[in-house]
């Protein structure tokens, strides 16, 4: 009966040895998501998948979009607030699969076109979550008071990108540079989730939110390096 009731309380009111077998659950699938990652883009690259997604999705943004927003939503809302176990790898492995598909465009021009961005932009990638998952490790502050901001910000870059798309208007480096810093924000915030707020049950949902935040941090790095190097 305990143990029930422990599954429905935030970890961070549990023992200590609770939360840090949570801590290393959660961080230890967030690991096998960004392999699985890199693995199936590795398939795609040497298997000339990649080239074909990368030539269907050129003139079909607002489709791959409005794709890709279904599936976030899906992937995360299941993730992250079902107690089974089950439905929590089906969203993570989903919201991974999507993520890996609307990368190849990006990794395309990269591999292609801006020579040594990629690892470039995984080694700033890394190091920036890093420090920034040590900052609230060792604070402990409670970031969840960003959440109206974050919500804000994400909405109106998102209606940017889709006005980008439909009226043909470049988004340039600073564009980029703002995503960065929102990535960033998103990780303090989805790390202090982690810590102060999601139940013992939803570590695998908790890794799905900071594999999404990891991945935005890539993917504008990637951007603005590609921009940085003369191909946009």
């Amino acid at each position: 009966m305990s143990s029930a009731v422990n599954l429905s309380v935030p970890v961070s009111e549990l023992d200590a040895d609770t939360r840090a077998a949570f801590i290393a659950k959660t961080y230890m699938h967030l690991l096998g998501a960004i392999i699985a990652f890199v693995g199936l883009e590795i398939i795609y690259f040497q298997t000339g998948f990649a080239q074909s997604v990368a030539a269907a999705m050129g003139g079909n943004w607002l489709l791959v979009l409005g794709a890709f927003m279904v599936v976030s939503w899906i992937a995360t809302h299941f993730g992250s607030n079902s107690p089974s176990l089950g439905v929590q790898y089906a969203g993570l492995a989903l919201y991974v699969v999507a993520q890996s598909l609307i990368f190849i465009p990006l990794l395309y021009i990269a591999n292609h076109f801006a020579e040594g961005v990629i690892a470039s932009a995984a080694v700033i990638t890394l190091v920036g979550f890093g420090i920034l998952t040590a900052i609230v490790m060792f604070t402990r502050k409670d970031f969840s008071f960003m959440r109206g901001a974050l919500c804000f910000i994400g909405i109106a870059a998102l209606v940017l990108i889709v006005c980008s798309l439909i009226f043909n208007f470049p988004l340039g480096i600073w564009f980029s540079a703002g995503m960065i810093v929102f990535a960033g924000a998103a990780i303090l915030y989805d790390t202090s989730n982690v810590l102060h707020h999601t139940p013992e049950d939803r570590y695998v949902g908790a890794a799905l939110h900071l594999f999404a935040s990891v991945a935005l941090l890539f993917w504008y790095v990637l951007r603005l390096l590609i921009a940085l190097s003369g191909r946009d």
